[in-house]
């Protein structure tokens, strides 16, 4: 078998007599970059015994053992399955589970959520702000099966009196994000909201295709673009159930002021 030596670094060693080296990265760490993960993320959950072979490794379809965040017994999966997926069998039967059946669609405070928030979600936030009541409370939805290891989900906005979720989307620097895997895990997402009776409203910038039928596309995040936004909702609830919480003209304009 011939070594290969990646521009990142993985695989054999750069200048070894046999080995061919390649300027581009290997496919695992494309697929890490297209997933928005870590290599050190990886590393924690595989069995501590392999998580020197798994430092070198560049193929998405060598399997490992790993160990789940919940404690559950050990099991062998692909890379690939454990960066696009759950592969812990517990934890697909507990997702299935009555008790998960209870809370599917509930909207709740995960107190250790930490996710990180672009200038542009803040802005999105604060101009929907304006116009809708926005219940700060709320930062999850428990779902009916599992999303990377875990049923419940974490949109960028979460509107619980009308069970709609909002979703900021653009390529980011990279002009890669978005796309690809992350753009089926997008969809997948999507779809775990929806068969627990939520809409989801994406807004796709900066050349971002529709993705879903309540799709907003738009060059950047405007005033005129979230208006767009409160339009789909009234289009998906009716124009009673936004009414409900829309804000007033006075309250809207103290909320400008104070943002």
């Amino acid at each position: 078998m011939v070594a290969v030596s990646f521009g990142c670094g993985h695989g054999g060693e750069r200048g070894a007599p046999g080995t061919v080296a390649l300027a581009r990265v290997c496919p695992l760490c494309m697929l890490i970059h297209e997933t928005h993960r870590s290599r050190s993320e990886l590393l924690g959950k595989v069995a501590p015994p392999q998580r020197a072979a798994l430092a070198r490794e560049t193929r998405i379809g060598a399997e490992y053992e790993w160990r789940c965040s919940r404690g559950h017994d050990r099991y062998r999966a692909t890379v690939r399955e454990v960066l696009t997926g759950t592969a812990c069998a517990k934890c697909r039967a507990n997702a299935a589970g009555p008790t998960a059946a209870r809370e599917a669609g509930v909207p709740f405070m995960n107190p250790a959520l930490r996710t990180r928030t672009s200038q542009t979600e803040q802005r999105l936030k604060g101009l929907l702000g304006e116009r809708i009541r926005l219940n700060h409370r709320v930062n999850a939805i428990h779902i009916a099966r599992t999303f990377f290891g875990r049923n419940e989900v974490w949109p960028d906005v979460i509107v619980p009196q009308l069970r709609i979720a909002i979703e900021y989307d653009d390529p980011g620097r990279s002009r890669r994000a978005h796309l690809g895997l992350k753009e089926a895990s997008d969809l997948d997402k999507d779809d775990a909201l929806r068969e627990v009776g939520w809409h989801v409203i994406r807004i796709r910038a900066a050349g971002l295709d529709p993705l879903g039928p309540h799709s907003v596309v738009c060059g950047q995040l405007t005033p005129a673009v979230v208006d767009q936004v409160v339009e789909v909702m009234r289009r998906i609830r009716g124009d009673a159930a936004v009414d409900a919480i829309s804000l007033p003209l006075d309250e809207a304009a103290d909320s400008r002021l104070r943002s």
